[in-house]
């Protein structure tokens, strides 16, 4: 998209007192209201739904993922499918992963199969040899996890592959360190990731779909100066969004730290870009994020913890989990959450008929409960929307923290709109 540079975000309204801020991304398939939660749609679906479902749900975006969709079904027949929108039939924007996380779990491991997509056998092997043959200026050499063949993907070969995907936004490729990582290690890659960057924002400039925005990747571990370093870089360089990605610690209060430094310093030198947190999204971490001043998040949680048969619900004390395939909930005839207003809560299916499918494998079951999760996440989303709207975002976050049911804080507060799926 060469020579554009228009503002993509627009911010409504702040919350005094803290960085959060609610806004409007303005995307070539349509409108995204912040702060927002992206489900994944990592090889074009969300898993066990359709994309009307997930629309219906109040989502306006949703992230494909560079590297599964590069292996298959690949730049050429997605470019002549006319893209991901119509490919999988979802009209609303998308944003792309340009692929290096995946890459990168193959070789520092540590990241579950499913993340990494990894097929296993019957015996619970993995049927896979994906894994990492060499880091090198010019790219990544791997294994694909698909038939073992040889691949490369290299900043413009990611550009190129978001590009043919039509992502309405595009992440530039990156290196991504783990958390073990040292210090030289750290920083050596992450002036490689800037490196790719120059790169992947040059081969936007001359090649990129117009129409598509382009946001860096804030590296630098758990390094305060290399992640100072890193934010001075992205905000320096042109690209339309920010995303802050890498390793952000070993627990949750040294991740919160490292998101912390990594806003405050882009309300400094880049306040009106949109800032995406890459793979958060516990609902601790969305309502200590929009604090922080992130403006969307995604992450595999409530769709995965749906097809493990968890169910989300108003108790922080159980991690806001509630496990349908125990035992206890064989007789139970109330909903997963009375006054929910999902599709599997409001149709009347009861916590004993989702443990009956889940126990007996039905897939109905896992369709159920992602439907339930996903809703959860939106209202909480709306919640947290109308709180800094309203002016009142410490008591929509200080009741979500202590386990009230998302749209119930937002609606008791006086003045604030209930919250729901697309408020």
């Amino acid at each position: 998209m060469p020579g554009d540079a228009r503002p993509i975000f627009e911010i409504r309204a702040r919350e005094a007192g803290s960085r959060a801020r609610a806004g409007t991304l303005h995307l070539a398939h349509g409108d995204v209201a912040t702060p927002a939660f992206v489900p994944l749609a990592t090889r074009g679906s969300v898993k066990t739904l359709e994309p009307g479902d997930v629309e219906a749900l109040g989502y306006e975006m949703v992230l494909g993922n560079t590297f599964h969709l590069f292996l298959s079904p690949g730049p050429e027949l997605m470019r002549e499918l006319g893209g991901l929108n119509r490919f999988m039939r979802w009209p609303r924007p998308i944003i792309t992963d340009s692929g290096g996380f995946q890459i990168f779990s193959m070789g520092h491991g540590g990241v579950a199969d499913e993340i990494k997509g990894r097929r296993t056998t019957a015996n619970g092997a993995s049927a896979s040899n994906g894994s990492i043959l060499a880091i090198e200026e010019a790219g990544v050499r791997f294994r694909s996890y698909i038939d073992g063949a040889e691949r490369f993907l290299g900043p413009e070969t990611s550009m190129e592959m978001q590009a043919a995907i039509g992502s309405d936004i595009a992440l530039v490729l990156d290196e991504c360190t783990p958390f073990h990582s040292g210090y030289d290690y750290t920083a050596r890659s992450m002036e490689r990731t800037h490196r790719w960057l120059d790169r992947c924002l040059e081969w936007h400039r001359q090649d990129g779909p117009a129409g598509q925005a382009v946001y860096a990747i804030v590296q630098g571990g758990t390094f305060h100066d290399l992640r100072m370093l890193s934010t001075g870089a992205i905000a320096a360089s042109g690209s339309q969004g920010v995303a802050i990605g890498g390793s952000l610690g070993q627990d949750k209060a040294q991740m919160y730290e490292v998101v912390d430094w990594t806003t405050a310093e882009l309300e400094r030198l880049a306040p009106r870009r949109p800032r995406h947190l890459l793979g958060i999204g516990e609902i601790d971490d969305l309502i200590t994020g929009v604090r922080s001043g992130i403006d969307t998040f995604d992450c595999a949680m409530p769709t995965r913890l749906g097809r493990h048969g968890v169910a989300l619900v108003p108790d922080p004390g159980a991690r806001w989990r509630l496990d349908l395939q125990k035992r206890r909930w064989r007789q139970a005839d109330e909903p997963i959450l009375d006054g929910c207003g999902c599709p599997t809560c409001r149709g009347g299916f009861s916590r004993a008929y989702l443990h009956y499918l889940l126990r007996a494998g039905e897939l109905t079951g896992l369709r159920l409960v992602t439907l339930h999760n996903l809703s959860f996440v939106a209202t909480v989303m709306a919640d947290l929307r109308a709180g800094i709207e309203g002016g009142q975002l410490a008591q929509v976050a200080d009741g979500l923290s202590s386990g009230a049911a998302p749209g119930a804080t937002a609606t008791a507060i006086s003045g604030l709109s209930p919250g729901a799926p697309g408020s």
